[in-house]
């Protein structure tokens, strides 16, 4: 007879599932912060890291010195794993992924774009494990062939940039056959722990959250900015709207506010003077890209909550209270654990 209680063994049997996930990470539990800009600096990635998940700090924009200065910092706040998430498309792409190395950090997360297999190569040559986003089947086994040692399938559910493909169609289509080869993660739309519980049953290594995490009291986004999501329910978390398609508006998932409705009246006005002969069609683009311009920073760390992009997920209506990172991933596992626990009761 099993010496455990029902709630035991539903813990050991999460364990068992998360387990390699977390061992890739070298996390507790096999749950990645996702890396949001602005938000996603030394106080929520330590945070996470030191909760037994495993933080990944944005890099963005930011250039190798201020890359090197955000990890040296979470490094002063923690002694768990994390890793760093660099844009591809970054004009200084392998200095950052060199800083990376310089630092030991374990684990560079490719987003934004394929990565170059030069940046994935010296990633790997020097020592880190490289995670890229695939947003398709076929690019998952790409990815897999150019040297990803995991991936995340991330949907459309998701806040910020996103692709046109929900996880749960993305999950039946790449979980199938690209698990058996790398971790796989997935992304979007998750804020309880049954929904983790499902999809680590599916085949998926882990998951990453972006959005419960905003609300975490040491995330150092505006109280504003907070306050949206927790105001906010799901149907709120809208992907941009494009108004032409000769002038194509890439995807974020976002709060709809005074900006995204502004969003609508500068495109149609930037159309106009389009079609009247005032501007070239490049010029009209780049008028058209240039609008949400530092509208992120305004929003997070400004509190500019009307004009600032509030990049948001699907799972923004349950975020519901503010709350310390490590509680949050308590109510996450517990989740988890009190469903499969029910079953077995069941």
């Amino acid at each position: 007879m099993d010496a455990l209680p029902p709630q035991g063994r539903a813990a050991a049997a999460l364990e068992r599932l998360m387990a390699r996930g977390a061992a890739f990470l070298g996390s507790r539990h096999a749950i990645m912060g996702g890396a949001m800009s602005w938000v996603s600096e030394r106080h929520l990635v330590s945070a996470l890291s030191n909760a037994g998940a495993f933080g990944v700090i944005a890099c963005g924009a930011m250039d190798p010195p201020r890359l090197a200065e955000e990890i040296a910092a979470t490094q002063a706040l923690t002694g768990r794993p994390f890793g760093v998430n660099l844009i591809t498309m970054h004009p200084q792409l392998e200095a950052l992924v060199q800083v990376c190395l310089d630092a030991g950090v374990g684990h560079i997360v490719f987003a934004g774009g394929i990565p170059p297999g030069a940046a994935i190569r010296k990633a790997k040559e020097g020592g880190a494990k490289v995670v890229c986003f695939a947003p398709a089947l076929a690019l998952a086994r790409k990815l897999v062939r150019s040297g990803a040692d995991a991936l995340v399938i991330e949907g459309s559910e998701a806040g910020g940039h996103i692709g046109p493909v929900s996880l749960n169609v993305l999950a039946q289509e790449i979980l199938p056959t690209m698990a058996r080869e790398v971790p796989v993660f997935v992304a979007g739309g998750i804020g309880r722990g049954e929904a983790i519980l499902s999809y680590l049953e599916m085949g998926a290594a882990g998951v990453q959250l972006g959005t419960r995490f905003v609300c975490a009291s040491e995330c150092i986004a505006h109280p504003r900015f907070k306050q949206a999501f927790l105001r906010a329910a799901a149907r709120d978390a809208v992907p941009t709207v494009q108004l032409d398609e000769r002038f194509p508006v890439i995807p974020v998932r976002a709060l709809q506010n005074q900006g995204t409705r502004r969003f609508i009246e500068h495109q149609a006005a930037v159309i106009r003077r389009f079609q009247a002969g005032e501007l070239t069609k490049e010029a009209a683009q780049l008028e058209i890209e240039h609008f949400w311009a530092g509208s992120l920073r305004r929003a997070v760390i400004e509190g500019d909550v009307e004009q600032g992009s509030l990049m948001a997920g699907q799972s923004v209506g349950m975020v519901t209270r503010e709350q310390p990172a490590a509680e949050i991933i308590a109510e996450l596992i517990g989740q988890a654990v009190a469903a499969l626990a029910a079953r077995e009761a069941g």
